[in-house]
């Protein structure tokens, strides 16, 4: 499920930062790092475990939100001379700086993902690891594991090799520009390239059946002084980008499943209970859906700057729930190796300055790649990482939650009593005068409730806020 990022700086007022103070300590969100981490962390900035191979020559870039300096992919595309193409996907060496069983290592099991707050970020790495000496920051020298995926005329892989490699970014480009100089024609091959691979991925993913969300993300906006929620549809340069980090994972699974060993990200396909309740969903937000079309196909036929497609694209992501890991080893490939929304044996391997179990991950396929036993500290670690994941995910998602909540009863604490124009996007079946109301400005999803009579499901209504409170961390409304 996408992530919906929130940015705030001039409005992260004292009852904003008070209340989310509180939801950290109410998670048990880890404060800072101690002495001894901190001292392990300078050490191995200072002396990393360098690989032999250098791909220094590479004219690698990275993609990524304008203000992140936590840089765990870089990449380089190019046409392959007898057809095709070529993807070098450079992902951050983190093994080359935490000594399993150090102190580094047991901060990274105890806090399992980076957390992102509004006002500021929980690292799963200390920052001058993380931001600074195993970041793919541009000009330096970074050791990472090197993948090189062949492709096809049509963009199917065709091989795939990963190794240590010591390489060096060129550029650090944000998607905005990106797109720009796509669509302009200004960009360089390498990048240009992007647009096309992205595209065949796409296109891929149609085939078998796949399905990536493209649900608009929640910012903050200032205007006048006054700070407002506002959404962001993303560019096709999003999604040519996730592309590629969803062919590494693809990748990764075919060779721990060809390996024998493996830790795979696994989604069980939804129950037809919950398709069916997006049927209706879909027919109250007046989406087109005949029963001879698939849902990925519906999906793929949205706009995200439409409020109603945006109003459905989340309820979209109701499927999406029950994700988690699945451990094998010893050749017994696992009953669900599948992941329904990839539609395809998918592994988490390109996110290990920020996800734990993406560290083990890149150690797999090195050691499938090269024939040999994984690590004993990554065979000794693996049964334990599904629980562990399934812990530090949900605190995560968790904290996005929630944020999101305090946030826009932040934003609105003030404008208690005012009347909004709402989309109803959900009913309680046995309460049908509660459900979810979708406000088109302020970018708001909310609860609404206290009304007499049934709410129009997929209708237009005005609504009145009821209630704002940084506190408690909930907005209300009610029919006006």
């Amino acid at each position: 499920m996408p992530r919906r990022h929130l940015h705030v700086t001039g409005a992260a007022e004292a009852p904003l930062r008070a209340a989310l103070a509180a939801l950290r300590t109410a998670l048990d969100v880890p404060p800072q790092f101690p002495a001894d981490v901190l001292a392990e962390a300078e050490r191995a900035a200072a002396a990393p475990r360098l690989p032999a191979h250098d791909a220094t020559g590479v004219e690698f870039f990275t993609i990524d939100p304008p203000t992140s300096t936590d840089l765990d992919q870089a990449m380089h595309l190019e046409r392959r001379p007898g057809g095709g193409y070529r993807v070098h996907y450079a992902i951050a060496d983190v093994a080359a700086f935490v000594t399993p069983g150090g102190t580094l290592d047991a901060e990274a099991h105890r806090r399992v993902t980076t957390l992102y707050f509004p006002d500021e970020k929980t690292p799963l790495h200390p920052a001058l690891l993380s931001e600074g000496a195993a970041s793919l920051l541009p000009d330096q020298p970074r050791p990472a594991l090197l993948w090189q995926i062949d492709l096809d005329a049509d963009g199917a892989i065709t091989a795939t090799d990963v190794r240590r490699a010591l390489v060096r970014s060129r550029a650090k480009l944000d998607y905005e520009g990106v797109q720009r100089q796509i669509d302009a024609g200004t960009a360089p091959e390498s990048l240009a390239l992007l647009r096309d691979i992205g595209t065949l991925r796409e296109q891929q993913e149609v085939a078998r059946g796949g399905i990536s969300l493209n649900v608009p993300e929640q910012e903050i906006v200032e205007h006048d002084h006054r700070y407002d929620l506002t959404y962001r549809a993303p560019l096709p340069a999003d999604g040519w980008n996730a592309q590629i980090s969803l062919l590494t994972g693809i990748a990764g699974a075919q060779l721990m499943l060809a390996y024998g060993t493996g830790i795979l990200r696994t989604l069980p396909s939804a129950p037809d209970g919950a398709v069916a309740r997006l049927r209706r969903s879909a027919k109250a937000l007046h989406i087109d859906w005949p029963h001879h079309v698939p849902y990925a196909a519906v999906v793929r036929s949205l706009d995200p700057r439409e409020p109603n497609h945006a109003a459905f694209l989340q309820e979209c992501t109701t499927l999406l729930r029950g994700a988690g890991y699945t451990v094998f080893t010893g050749h017994a490939e696992p009953q669900l190796a599948a992941h329904a929304a990839v539609a395809a044996p998918y592994t988490h391997c390109t996110a290990p300055l920020r996800r734990l179990v993406d560290r083990y991950a890149g150690e797999l396929c090195l050691a499938a790649v090269a024939g040999q036993d994984p690590p004993d500290w990554v065979a000794a670690a693996l049964g334990g990482l599904p629980k562990e994941m399934a812990a530090g995910t949900s605190r995560a998602n968790t904290v996005e939650r929630e944020c999101v909540d305090i946030v826009e009863a932040a934003l609105l604490k003030d404008r208690v009593g005012e009347v909004f124009e709402a989309t109803v996007v959900d009913v309680k079946e046995q309460q049908p005068a509660v459900g979810t109301v979708h406000l088109t400005d302020p970018a708001v999803v909310a609860r609404i409730e206290g009304g007499d009579r049934p709410l129009p499901l997929g209708e237009r209504l005005r609504v009145r806020l009821t209630q704002a409170d940084p506190g408690t961390t909930k907005i209300l409304f009610a029919p006006a």
